[in-house]
Parts: C-alpha cells; sequence; structure tokens
C-alpha cells in the first residue's frame, strides 16, 4: 500500500511563508502527475497547483503568484512553496500522485494567524 507523507505544514503569521514537502515512496515518481489539494473547515476539498510529469504546473487564481509547485524526481519528492500567506488559506493540505493508480496523503494542517 502506497502513502504519501507530506510534512511541513505548521502555524504561520499573515503574509509568512510555509513549504510543504509530500514524500512518495514506492513509486514510478517521474511518470506520476502531482497534485496539491486543500480543504478548509465546512468547505469541499479544492485543487491548488498541479506540476504534470514534465514539469509543466498549474494553479488556482487565488494562489497564482504567491505560491509554487515544483518536484525533485531523484528524491521522490514534490514540494509547496507558500509565501505572503493570508488567512483564507488555513486548510489542512493534502498530496495527490496520479498516473495508472492515484494515491493520497494524510494531510497537513496549514494555519495562518495573528
Amino acid at each position: 500500500q502506497v502513502q504519501l507523507v507530506e510534512s511541513g505544514g505548521g502555524l504561520v503569521q499573515p503574509g509568512g511563508s510555509l513549504r510543504l514537502s509530500c514524500a512518495a515512496p514506492g513509486i514510478m515518481f517521474n511518470l506520476y502527475n502531482m497534485a496539491w489539494y486543500r480543504q478548509a473547515p465546512g468547505k469541499q476539498r479544492e485543487l491548488v497547483a498541479t506540476i504534470n510529469r514534465y514539469g509543466s504546473t498549474n494553479y488556482t487564481d487565488s494562489v497564482k503568484g504567491r505560491f509554487t509547485i515544483s518536484r525533485d524526481n531523484a528524491k521522490n519528492t514534490a514540494y509547496l512553496q507558500m509565501d505572503s500567506l493570508k488567512p483564507e488559506d488555513t486548510a489542512v493540505y493534502y498530496c495527490n500522485a496520479a498516473h495508472r493508480y492515484t494515491y493520497w496523503g494524510q494531510g497537513t494542517q496549514v494555519t495562518v494567524s495573528s
């Protein structure tokens, strides 16, 4: 059973930064499209950013210019650099890997508050 492992969440003040990591052991990582989702209390899970196997990226409008998704195929790891964080970015962030199969992580809490 493949399990993605997220890390890097925490409490940060508005305007601050966090870097999330998603380790993906046991899969042919270079073949997978990677994505970050988030779910705030009382809301549906939403897609935040994607990076395909070729390195092309896409972002939801609310994070464009503030968040950067990247991947390191040698380390089987994807990242989400989050800058200029806002209180509305508060959510549990989930990593997703999709190719022939789809895998999820357990989620990491990000709280933006003063």
